[in-house]
């Protein structure tokens, strides 16, 4: 009890003279600008929390976009390292069942055509072949462009408003307007229509209380996920669609591989189109189907803090905070209503496709609700020398 006082005080001690200096527009021009995509995504990551930071010390504590987009980015950076997607990828390779009769196919068809096989294809050959790291590289090339570019639009956006008007002691018409001048009109994800909504609501959320503060800075929040989800969709699609091997590319690499390419039968056999097309085909799709499964589980698994993980197939099983249990803003509602398709309960709430635009916001949606009030978010993540090194465009040893 004492430690949840005390970090509530911190908390509520929070000012503009407490947040960290904002990072100037020319920062983050530079670390858009770095071409080393896993430092950058570090310093993205970074980035985000100091935005978080100074964007909770002006208009309150409740969680908003830049510190979810620092968990997002942070889980964004294992794709892109590739972190465990090859061993787990070869893990289900080996006990697939599927997989299995697959290469019984292969072999039984080879041999029937006059193959002169001493048992069944290897697993080693043809993983060799299909070659899934490449699957994996450009499934983290797709994920890495995507940060990078949600970063230099809305993370810039997020800077320039800070500055602009972020410090403001009252409601500053004018200096909003100059603000969204800039920002293009019509709808994403060419336009920022939204964008220039989530500016305007944040700004009036700064001098409200209570529910009425909550609910905007929940609506902030919904227009700037809808921008940048909208701005991800062909990044998502893409590195979610990242296995494109055929059935010519199998069979051609897999003449090139040792032990095949010294055998001239087997090689002329490999060549032939008609008679091996079906059972390579259907090889070649059970092993693809893997390779999503291993990128969607790793796009679709959040780490939060406090090693708090979130499926993000999986229904939330938390409640919305009081303050947001019932809402009550006409336009928050009118948003709510487009995006979540199961009003005001988490039921249906987990995404059955991540490449799906609407499966996507109706979890994005019930997420922000659910973890708005939750102070862990505001936790730093990365420790004191890991952020030290990653600020001097360096890249930590050990786990990130």
């Amino acid at each position: 009890m004492k430690r949840r006082s005390e970090r509530g005080l911190y908390f509520a001690r929070m000012s503009s003279a407490d947040c960290m200096i904002i990072p100037t527009l020319d920062e983050i021009d530079r670390i858009a600008q770095r071409g080393d995509a896993i430092v950058r995504n570090l310093e993205i990551t970074q980035c985000y929390y100091e935005i978080s930071q100074c964007v909770s010390a002006r208009i309150g504590v409740s969680a908003n976009w830049c510190t979810f987009a620092t968990w997002a980015s942070k889980q964004a950076g294992q794709t892109i390292r590739q972190e465990d997607l090859l061993r787990d990828f070869e893990a289900r390779f080996n006990l697939s069942p599927e997989i299995s009769a697959r290469l019984e196919a292969v072999s039984s068809r080879l041999k029937s055509v006059g193959a002169l096989l001493r048992g069944q294809v290897s697993r080693t050959a043809i993983l060799r072949a299909i070659d899934p790291a490449a699957a994996f590289a450009r499934a983290g090339d797709a994920v890495a462009r995507g940060n990078k570019k949600v970063f230099e639009e809305i993370g810039r956006e997020f800077a320039r408003f800070l500055a602009v008007i972020g410090d403001a002691n009252s409601f500053n018409r004018g200096k909003l307007a100059s603000f969204c001048a800039v920002l293009r009109p019509g709808d994403p994800p060419e336009g920022q229509r939204l964008l220039a909504e989530a500016f305007m609501t944040y700004h009036e959320a700064q001098f409200q209380t209570g529910k009425d503060k909550a609910e905007l800075i929940l609506l902030a929040n919904l227009c700037a996920g809808f921008h940048e989800q909208s701005r991800l969709q062909p990044e998502i699609a893409e590195a979610l669609n990242a296995a494109l091997a055929t059935a010519e590319d199998l069979k051609r690499n897999l003449s090139l591989a040792p032990g095949f390419n010294r055998d001239s039968r087997l090689n002329a056999l490999l060549r032939r189109t008609t008679d091996l097309d079906r059972v390579f085909a259907g090889l070649i799709d059970a092993v693809n189907r893997l390779i999503r499964q291993v990128i969607t589980d790793h796009l679709m698994t959040l780490h939060l803090s406090g090693a708090e993980v979130l499926r993000l197939g999986q229904d939330l099983r938390n409640k919305f905070p009081e303050v947001l249990a019932q809402i009550t803003n006409p336009r928050l509602i009118e948003v709510l209503t487009r995006v979540d398709l199961t009003a005001n309960n988490l039921r249906e709430s987990g995404a059955d496709d991540w490449a799906n635009f609407a499966d996507r916001m109706h979890f994005i949606a019930d997420f922000f609700r659910v973890y708005q009030e939750r102070r862990q978010l505001f936790e730093p993540p990365f420790t004191p020398g890991q952020a030290a090194l990653i600020k001097s465009g360096k890249r930590p040893d050990g786990p990130v």
